[in-house]
């Protein structure tokens, strides 16, 4: 789709409506080595390429036929995560925040992202020498909730408050077991979010409560990333059909839930949030 934004980067939360997305097709995609519980159970089992590629041309579409100009980055062999496009990177303001990548099967991920916002000439800030990606990261207007996990730690969060002193950075620790943030807690619109209260403190459940109205996930649907979801703005929310419990809570929220299938892809632990890096919300 030709873009009508070419030079223009802006994400001030995880629900205005999405013009402008990064993703990857899961052209490589394998479990070399295993980092999370989904990955442990299907290992095994193994991803059937050819299937993950169908429901990612299927999640593409339906993105397009909504207006949301879909970008597709370069693919490699030797990155087997590349369709998690998410974690990255993320979009804060006009900047995107290139992540320093905190495991060695994904590292390298950082330098196509680099390359592309490079030839397009769209601002970027390295996020060098803090260990921090992008879903661990979670945007609400002015707060910004960081999740601390495997992946990001204090100092990334510490630094991300110096560089944005207009923004409240919030550090989230959850349960190690789970990759990140976004598998746990995700914000979908100004007044609601989808929480499994098991991985997180009671003191963060309680900040949440007193903020949102909370969807709760159960141990089952955490396991399908019921979590997992994007908002494309307009109270439009895609949703894996598996997840039937949170799709009836969303729904009975005045939520459009928009179902397609990527079970393939979330196989090696992530859903529809951590397939997509967004450029442009209005």
């Amino acid at each position: 789709m030709e873009s009508q934004y070419k030079s223009k980067t802006v994400v001030y939360s995880e629900y205005g409506v999405l013009k402008r997305v990064i993703l990857c097709q899961p052209q490589y995609m394998t479990i070399r080595e295993v980092i999370n519980d989904t990955q442990k159970k299907f290992k095994d089992e193994g991803i059937h390429i050819e299937k993950a590629l169908d429901q990612h041309r299927a999640f593409v579409k339906e993105l397009n036929n909504r207006n949301v100009e879909t970008i597709l980055l370069p693919y490699h062999k030797k990155f087997p995560e590349q369709v998690f496009t998410r974690d990255i990177g993320f979009t804060l303001g006009q900047t995107t925040f290139v992540a320093e990548m905190g495991h060695k099967v994904r590292k390298g991920e950082e330098d196509v992202l680099r390359q592309w916002l490079e030839d397009e000439e769209l601002p970027y800030y390295n996020l060098i020498g803090d260990k921090i990606e992008g879903g661990d990261v979670i945007i609400d207007q002015d707060t910004i909730y960081v999740g601390l996990s495997n992946r990001t730690n204090q100092a990334a969060v510490d630094h991300l408050q110096t560089l944005l002193p207009k923004f409240k950075v919030k550090a989230i620790p959850f349960k190690e077991k789970y990759l990140h943030l976004d598998c746990v807690f995700n914000v979908v619109s100004p007044e609601v979010a989808i929480i499994y209260p098991e991985a997180l403190t009671q003191e963060d459940i309680d900040l949440f409560s007193s903020r949102y109205e909370l969807i709760k996930v159960t141990k089952e649907e955490q396991f399908t990333l019921g979590t997992n979801v994007l908002c494309i703005g307009n109270n439009q929310i895609f949703s894996l059909p598996v997840n039937k419990n949170v799709n009836q809570q969303l729904r009975e929220k005045g939520f459009d839930v928009i179902e397609v299938d990527i079970t393939e892809i979330i196989k090696s632990g992530g859903s529809f949030r951590c397939c997509t890096l967004p450029l442009l919300r209005q």
